[in-house]
């Protein structure tokens, strides 16, 4: 973020309340400043010393705090903060929001509120199923109200579905994306990461040491920026991005069947995936047995997604990535010229593959671009931002 954020994190009644004390903890990593303010509901779930020490500051609960110089706390908190972010957000405390009720400081805060509002529902499966809250999740939205989660599993209750708030973790990076600046908005962009696997027999396979990792930080990013963004993923431990569309595709068949299937309509596509070259012409049905005699096994050509995408008619503005163990630059704009690319990324593939951090070249036709070893999610977002620029 460009400079250090201010928030209010508004708490209210329910047992998620135990995780807005890591929350607290991560935003005051992260140099976030936070001005917690709880409701009497939530005092009963978790104390406001407990707050107070993980945000360093005391911790606001009713209107006619006299700590507040002018007695009108419900405007000087809300004129002093970049955003107000409610979690756990009660089924109750929505239908204030929606209602416009201001009868505490919190719900007095919301409506007086000269800045962003972020919601973290939390409550029970039948409470957030029930029509009545769907109606209000819906009008927040048409209010312009930013609705993280919930997320579904298993609640407090013992019942499993849909109602739960989102970890901490979570919330912190959706709290991050908010702020940052929104140049992709309106794009819609598809992007391949991760290794194929094309199969031997139904216990081996062909594949290579792509994590994943580069492709899920631009997905990452590229949300945060405001795009739409749809993430055709290969074999990957990787957790999927937060509001991203993510498809799996384990073969670079299936890929390439899940890039033509989405690419209609969008304006960016960016291939980082490390896509299997050749592919076993006759996968065999059972486990190939071990035995004293040499194993020969046939391979295909498998499809250049890219390449094909680079030549649709109105074909999207296209990125590719090239992964190299010699002549890194020549190689990577040598591909880039043949694909007919606007944009190539080149990497040490030494380097790149399996690790948190990358150094890379942008190749377009006004040369070389090189930005300096940085986590991948940096680069990511360096690389978005020359996107844009090209745009």
């Amino acid at each position: 973020m460009q400079k250090n954020k201010s928030i209010v994190l508004g708490i209210t009644g329910g047992i998620a309340a135990y995780k807005a004390a890591e929350l607290v903890r991560l935003l005051v990593k992260s140099n976030i400043d936070v001005q917690v303010v709880m409701t009497e509901a939530a005092c009963q779930f978790i104390t406001p010393v407990t707050m107070q020490a993980l945000s360093g500051k005391p911790v606001l609960t009713g209107m006619w705090d006299a700590s507040i110089p002018n007695g009108m706390p419900h405007i000087e908190l809300s004129r002093a903060a970049d955003a107000i972010v409610i979690a756990p957000a009660s089924a109750d405390f929505i239908a204030k929001l929606v209602h416009g009720r201001a009868d505490d400081l919190l719900s007095t805060l919301c409506l007086a509120r000269d800045c962003p509002l972020l919601v973290a529902p939390a409550m029970n499966k039948q409470m957030w199923e029930n029509p009545a809250t769907q109606r209000n999740i819906a009008q927040l939205n048409a209010d312009g109200i930013s609705i993280f989660g919930p997320d579904s599993g298993q609640q407090a209750c013992g019942e499993i579905g849909l109602g739960r708030m989102l970890e901490a973790t979570d919330l912190l990076y959706l709290i991050e994306a908010h702020f940052q600046p929104k140049l992709l908005k309106g794009k819609k962009i598809l992007i391949t990461a991760g290794a194929t696997l094309e199969m031997i027999d139904p216990v081996r396979a062909i594949t290579n040491l792509s994590s994943g990792k580069m492709g899920y930080a631009i997905a990452q990013a590229a949300y945060e920026m405001g795009a739409e963004v749809t993430l055709v993923s290969g074999a990957s431990a990787l957790k999927s991005p937060i509001g991203v569309n993510t498809i799996s595709a384990t073969s670079a068949d299936t890929m390439y069947q899940a890039v033509m299937q989405n690419i209609a309509r969008q304006d960016v596509f960016i291939g980082v995936a490390a896509v299997a070259d050749y592919s076993p012409v006759n996968a065999s049905p059972q486990k190939i047995k071990k035995s004293e005699s040499s194993l020969t096994i046939e391979l295909k050509p498998n499809k250049d997604i890219l390449a094909q995408v680079a030549s649709l008619p109105n074909a999207p503005f296209c990125v590719g990535f090239a992964a190299e163990t010699e002549n890194l630059l020549e190689h990577a704009e040598q591909k880039r010229l043949r694909k007919i690319l606007p944009l190539m990324v080149a990497n040490d593939a030494n380097e790149a593959m399996g690790n948190d951090e990358n150094s890379v070249t942008l190749l377009d036709k006004n040369g070389a671009h090189p930005l300096q070893r940085a986590p991948k999610i940096e680069i990511a977002r360096l690389l978005l931002q020359h996107i844009v620029d090209m745009l």
